[in-house]
Order: structure tokens, then C-alpha cells, then sequence
């Protein structure tokens, strides 16, 4: 008895000293998921459907759980204003656009800066995915405002231009008045055609009141704005699919969670990757079927006019690298290497946008 007190006693004293390590105990935490955009955007249901759902049930198992509350729609934090509410730690995880923060996180709009590439999303969004883990700037600027990068990039389907003339040929363009949003409108250039700056709140009612005379817009958007109305020209000129953002934690958040949490939250974000894709292939098949329906007169661009125009056009992407060249930036690097990728994937591409 007196040799079990004994022990009893060594192990409270070892205990109190912390040399016993205490037994693991469930733990739940609470995490906000933000977006700017509310649920009928694809990228932001598919968090909800399948990124927090996937989540909890790796989850399940494990001493561990996360407390959901989903803040979309500008509930939190307005289209663009993603990034600041996580950084602010309003929300923990969320859905950052890039395409709006083309100041603070310009790398990853390298897409834009290189127009005419390849229509499929999935060599888009897993090329920019693999140049985030080659090229450490392009994580550096995330991890600058406190954001651990997840991937599961989201996007934009091929873009096309919605007119409300007939376009054979880039000579058709010549004085026209076309809407195109932000970055976009440099793909106008040097084509003849007048670029006018503008959004999707916009374009309907510009192109009827002859504000402009159409559109460069991606095909999901166009059908659920109904722009085939006022432009029922659709010309599949092939500007390319583009990576628009991602999934991100806050990172100081997120690198204090046990790893069992953090390799459920990379999990649920894989799951969105997928059903991400999933989904948007089947919305633009749907978007296509809905504005020919709707009197749209749908037809491909020649090859030989797409290769003239994306030669007419300024040097959209030595510009954009030497800027990011001067910010200390990898500018002409992350150019280089993505025009490399998709050589490699055996895009067939009108322009090399390589830089010298």
C-alpha cells in the first residue's frame, strides 16, 4: 500500500511539473467561411455543398470539429473585400478573388496578362495551382496579409464576344464600342475596336442605349444577365479560360490548428476543386443552350483572324511582367513559366506571350 501511495504521489508531483503529457481532449473550433458573392455564383455554392460538408466528415473520427458559420452575399464583406475581412480576422477561410486585388495580389492574374490561351479550366487552374508551390513570390504575396494559401483555384470558362453586328473577321471590329471588364479591356488593343470599361451590372443596358455595341464576357454570366437580347451575335473567338482566385485560411489561424484539422480543411478543398469543375463544365453547356434558345446566332472565329488579332495586340504581357519586375516581383518568371506549362501540355497557343 505504502509503495502504491508512493507512486500515486511521484505521478501527481511529474503531472503538476507538466513532464506527463496530458491525455488529448476533443476540441471544437469555430471558423466563419466569407465570399463576397452570394450562392447562386458556382464557386461560392460549392464551398457551401461540398468544401464545409467534406470538411466535417474527415473529420469525424478524430478528437477534433469545426463549428460552421457561412457569411456570403455581403453579409460580412463585399465582393472584393474578402481578403481584408480574413486578414481582419472577421472570417477564417473564405474565397479570395485575385482578379478584384490586382494590386495586392498581381501575380495570380498572370492569366490575363497573357489572353488567347487555352479554353480548358483545368489546365488553367492546376497551372497557376503548381506555380504557387515553384515560384515563392507567388505565395509570399498571399502570406503578406496573413493568408495560408489552399488552392482549389476557381475561375472563369473561356470568353467570348457578344456583339450586336456580325463578326467574320477582326476588320469588323474596326470602330466599334465594346464593353470589357477591368484587365480586358487591353485585349482590345490595337484591334481597331474602342474598349469601354465596365461590369455586369452595366452591360445590358449599354449595349441597348448604344453606349457600346458589345461585349467580351464568359458564357455563364451572358445568359444569366440575358445579353443575347441586346447582342445576339455570340462569337467563340477563344480568349481562354481564367484562374480568378482561391481558398485561403487565415494563416495565423491555421497554423495553430492540430494537423488532423489542417489535412481536412486541404481535403474539403481538393473536393471543391473537383466539384467546382464538375459544375461549371455543366453551366456552360447549359449557359450555350440557353442563348441559342433565346435567338442567339452562336459561330467560331476563324483561326487564322483569332492568330491576327492576338498578334495585333500590344505587349500586353512584357508590360504587365516589367511592372511587377519593378515591384520587386517575379514578373517576367511567372510569365515565362506559365507560357512553358502550357506548351508542355500541348496548348496550341496564336501568341507566344514569353518574355525577353
Amino acid at each position: 500500500m505504502k509503495h502504491v501511495a508512493r507512486l500515486r504521489l511521484g505521478l501527481a508531483a511529474c503531472a503538476a511539473a507538466g513532464l506527463l503529457a496530458p491525455a488529448a481532449q476533443a476540441e471544437t473550433f469555430n471558423a466563419t467561411a466569407v465570399a463576397g458573392h452570394p450562392e447562386v455564383f458556382l464557386w461560392v455554392k460549392t464551398l457551401s455543398d461540398t468544401l464545409i460538408p467534406t470538411v466535417s466528415e474527415q473529420l469525424e473520427g478524430t478528437e477534433h470539429s469545426i463549428n460552421w458559420m457561412e457569411a456570403y452575399g455581403g453579409t460580412l464583406a463585399s465582393v472584393g473585400g474578402e481578403l481584408e475581412a480574413i486578414e481582419g480576422g472577421l472570417a477564417q477561410i473564405g474565397i479570395v478573388s485575385s482578379l478584384f486585388e490586382p494590386s495586392l495580389l498581381s501575380l495570380q492574374n498572370v492569366s490575363y496578362a497573357t489572353p488567347f490561351g487555352p479554353a480548358d479550366v483545368d489546365i488553367v487552374f492546376d497551372t497557376v495551382d503548381e506555380m504557387h508551390e515553384e515560384i515563392p513570390d507567388m505565395k509570399a504575396l498571399w502570406e503578406e496579409y496573413d493568408m495560408e494559401y489552399l488552392g482549389g483555384g476557381f475561375g472563369l470558362e473561356d470568353y467570348l464576344l457578344m456583339t450586336d453586328f456580325p463578326v467574320d473577321s477582326l476588320d469588323d471590329l474596326q470602330g466599334r464600342k465594346i464593353n470589357a471588364p477591368g484587365p480586358a479591356v487591353n485585349w482590345l488593343k490595337g484591334t481597331g475596336a474602342v474598349g469601354v470599361s465596365g461590369n455586369l451590372t452595366s452591360y445590358y443596358n449599354d449595349i441597348q442605349t448604344g453606349v457600346a455595341e458589345g461585349v467580351i464576357v464568359f458564357p455563364t454570366a451572358a445568359a444569366a444577365a440575358k445579353l443575347h437580347e441586346v447582342a445576339p451575335y455570340v462569337t467563340r473567338v477563344g480568349f481562354g479560360a481564367q484562374y480568378a482566385g482561391a481558398i485561403v485560411a487565415k494563416k495565423s489561424w491555421f497554423d495553430e490548428l492540430p494537423v488532423e484539422v489542417q489535412d481536412a480543411l486541404r481535403g474539403g478543398v481538393d473536393a471543391f476543386a473537383v466539384q467546382y469543375r464538375q459544375g461549371l463544365e455543366q453551366r456552360v453547356a447549359a449557359a450555350f443552350d440557353t442563348m441559342q434558345s433565346g435567338g442567339a446566332e452562336i459561330t467560331e472565329f476563324p483561326a487564322d483572324e483569332r492568330v491576327k488579332w492576338a498578334n495585333a495586340l500590344p505587349d500586353i504581357a512584357g508590360n504587365w511582367a516589367r511592372e511587377q519586375n519593378e515591384k520587386g516581383l517575379a514578373g517576367t518568371e511567372v510569365v515565362n513559366t506559365y507560357m512553358q506549362k502550357l506548351q508542355e501540355a500541348g496548348v496550341d497557343l496564336p501568341r507566344d506571350w514569353t518574355v525577353e
